[in-house]
C-alpha cells in the first residue's frame, strides 16, 4: 500500500507591484528630503564664503591693475605695483613687519609651548589655569590694546611703577623708537597666546606617558625629555603652528594701529597692511593699496607653499 501524498504547499504570492513601487518612492522621497536640506546648508556656506571670501579676493586683484580718477576706472597696467616699489615707506614698512614677525616668533611661538608644557605637569586645579591663561583671548582686542596703552604710559603707566620699585629709570616705551616695536610685540603676545596654548596642550595631553618614563629611567632630565620627548611628539602641531603664527603676524595692525596711532616714532611701527589703510583711506589710492595686498597675498602663499614642500620632504 504506498504512502498518502501530501497536498502541494501554494506558493506564497509576489507582493504587488504598486507595494513595492510605493516603498521605492518613500525611501526616495526621504533620500531627496535629506540631500535637499544637506545641500540647502552647503550651498548658503558656500555663498557665503564666496561673497565675504572669494569675491574680495578676485577684486582686489582686478583693482590691482587699474586706477580710478574723477569716478572714471581705466586699466593701469603695472603701474600701480612700479608706484608701490618705488615708495620709500614700502620698504620701511616691509623691514618692520619682518621684524615684528621675527620677534613675534620669539615670544609669541615659544612662550606659549612653555607655558602649555608647565600647565601640563600641574594635576590639581589645571582646568582654573586653562581658564586664566585664555581670558585674554576672550577679551575684546581694543580693550586689551588700550589697557596696554594704559600700562605704558611713561607718567603714570604700571610697567614703569614696577621698574621703580627696582630702580630702573622710567622708559618711552610707545615713544621711543627702540622699544616701540617691542612693546607692540609684548601686547599681541599677551593678547593671543591663550588659544596657541590650549591647543599646544591638548597635543601634550595625548603623549603616552610610557615614553617619559623610558626616559626617566635612562637618566633623562626635564630638558631632555622635553627635546627628546615633547618635541618630536608634537612636531606636527608645532610646524602648523609655527605656519599660522607666520601668516598671522604679517598681517598685524590693530596693536600697531592703537598703541602707536599706527605709523609710531619715525614710522617705526608702520607695518605693510598699515601701510595698505594709509593708501585706501588717507590717499584714496585704491590701486596702489590693492597692489600692495596683491603683493603681500603671493608672498605668503609662495612661503606657505615652500614651508609645506619642506615639510614634507623631511618627514619622508
Amino acid at each position: 500500500m504506498s504512502a498518502p501524498t501530501l497536498p502541494a504547499k501554494p506558493q506564497q504570492a509576489a507582493p504587488p507591484a504598486k507595494r513595492q513601487l510605493s516603498t521605492s518612492d518613500g525611501s526616495l522621497a526621504r533620500a531627496v528630503r535629506r540631500n535637499i536640506s544637506a545641500h540647502g546648508f552647503l550651498i548658503g556656506a558656500v555663498l557665503c564664503f564666496s561673497f565675504f571670501s572669494w569675491y574680495p579676493m578676485v577684486r582686489e586683484f582686478v583693482l590691482a591693475f587699474q586706477k580710478t580718477k574723477d569716478g572714471r576706472t581705466t586699466w593701469a597696467g603695472w603701474s600701480n605695483l612700479s608706484y608701490v616699489f618705488h615708495d620709500p615707506a614700502f620698504w620701511q614698512a616691509w623691514r618692520n613687519t619682518l621684524l615684528f614677525t621675527a620677534l613675534a616668533l620669539v615670544l609669541g611661538f615659544a612662550v606659549p609651548f612653555l607655558v602649555a608644557v608647565l600647565l601640563n605637569e600641574f594635576r590639581h586645579g589645571q582646568g582654573y589655569l586653562r581658564l586664566l591663561v585664555y581670558l585674554p583671548v576672550m577679551l575684546p582686542p581694543v580693550a586689551s590694546v588700550l589697557l596696554f596703552k594704559y600700562f605704558y604710559d611713561p607718567g603714570y603707566g604700571l610697567f614703569n611703577r614696577v621698574l621703580g620699585v627696582f630702580g630702573i629709570p622710567d622708559q618711552q616705551w610707545l615713544q621711543s623708537t627702540d622699544t616701540a616695536m617691542l612693546s607692540v610685540v609684548i601686547a599681541s603676545t599677551w593678547m593671543n597666546m591663550g588659544g596657541a596654548t590650549l591647543i599646544y596642550l591638548a597635543s601634550l595631553q595625548g603623549i603616552p606617558g610610557e615614553l617619559y618614563e623610558a626616559a626617566e629611567l635612562d637618566g633623562a632630565g626635564l630638558w631632555r625629555k622635553i627635546w627628546h620627548v615633547t618635541v618630536p611628539q608634537t612636531r606636527l602641531i608645532l610646524s602648523l603652528m609655527f605656519l599660522m603664527q607666520i601668516i598671522a603676524t604679517m598681517q598685524v595692525f590693530t596693536e600697531p594701529f592703537l598703541l602707536t596711532n599706527g605709523a609710531g616714532p619715525e614710522g617705526s611701527t608702520t607695518t605693510v597692511v598699515y601701510l595698505i589703510y594709509q593708501y585706501a583711506f588717507n590717499f584714496n589710492n585704491y590701486g596702489g593699496a590693492a597692489a600692495l595686498g596683491l603683493v603681500l597675498l603671493v608672498l605668503l602663499a609662495a612661503f606657505s607653499a615652500v614651508y609645506v614642500r619642506l615639510s614634507r620632504a623631511s618627514d619622508d
